[in-house]
């Protein structure tokens, strides 16, 4: 692989993780329950706290599929 090939990459995926931030980021301030569904696990008692949230990882997961393979269909047409 020669070098202007891989910085392309590199800047993709530097790109890529400014999206995935920015996201995140207003997902946070949307007031959505991320976080809080049933089935997510949270464990508190003075000075700890543990949150481990696997439905709102698995709705996450089950959307980002969905949407990436839209748009690879889409792609391909």
């Amino acid at each position: 692989m020669d070098m202007p090939s891989f910085s392309k990459i590199l800047i993709l995926i530097g790109l890529g993780l400014v999206v995935v931030g920015v996201v995140v980021f207003l997902l946070g301030k949307s007031g959505l329950p991320l976080g809080n569904f049933p089935g997510d696990l949270k464990y508190e008692r003075p000075g700890f706290a543990f949150s481990f949230p696997i439905v709102t990882s698995i709705i996450i997961s089950v959307a980002l599929t969905i949407l990436l393979n839209v748009a690879l269909w889409f792609m391909r047409k």
